[in-house]
Order: C-alpha cells, then sequence, then structure tokens
C-alpha cells in the first residue's frame, strides 16, 4: 500500500511527513549575513575603486571605456548579489533579476545594431 502526500507536507531530516510550521517559512525567508561577509565585501568594492581610479589615469586606447564598464558591473553585480541579498533569495527573484538584465541586454543590442547600421554622412 503506497503512502500517498499531501502537496503541503514535507520531510523533515528524520523522514516522517510534517506541515510547514511558521518557523520554516521564516528561516526559508529570512537569511543572516555576518557582519565579516559585508567587510569582505566592503574591502572588495573600496579595492576595485581603487582600480577605477587606477585605470581612469591609464592610456588603453580604445579599451578605456571597456575596461571602465568591465570593472562598472563587476561592482555592480558585487552590490546586487550581498548588499540586495538577491545571492540568498529565491529561485524567483533570480528570475526576475536576469529576465530584466536579459531585456536589458536585447535593448542595448537593438540599439546597437541600428546605431551600427546607419549611413553616416552619406545622406
Amino acid at each position: 500500500m503506497s503512502k500517498t502526500h499531501d502537496s503541503n507536507a514535507h520531510l523533515d531530516h528524520t523522514g516522517h511527513d510534517h506541515a510547514p510550521n511558521e518557523q520554516d517559512v521564516h528561516d526559508s525567508l529570512n537569511h543572516i549575513v555576518s557582519p565579516r561577509i559585508y567587510m569582505i565585501v566592503g574591502g572588495i568594492l573600496l579595492i576595485m575603486t581603487g582600480i577605477t581610479v587606477w585605470a581612469s589615469y591609464g592610456n588603453f586606447g580604445v579599451f578605456n571605456p571597456i575596461i571602465a564598464l568591465f570593472i562598472a558591473c563587476f561592482k555592480a553585480s558585487i552590490v546586487v548579489l550581498f548588499f540586495m541579498h538577491v545571492k540568498y533569495s529565491s529561485k524567483l527573484t533570480k528570475l526576475t533579476l536576469f529576465s530584466g538584465l536579459f531585456l536589458f541586454l536585447v535593448l542595448i543590442g537593438l540599439t546597437l545594431s541600428d546605431y551600427a547600421t546607419r549611413a553616416w554622412g552619406r545622406w
């Protein structure tokens, strides 16, 4: 005889079914990040800010904006992942974030393709 499972029932660490209680829901929604992690992330952001200043004084030719954008995207990713707690969020939050980022990149790509294919100076 097979045991039927309620869609709201979950297995605990002993393998027994139990209904989710308020504590389970609270633990899954709130993740506590230690101050040490924030200090490490803050240090990384300060180092990257120093690299940004150093790169602004360098002459890398056509690579100047590429280097600046790479550093800015890295720093923005760190802020979104840790300070906005996306790293510890649900899959739905991550899907929403990456969907918005994908749409943004598509729109930028369409804009750049229009810009690149114009007949500049030939009209």
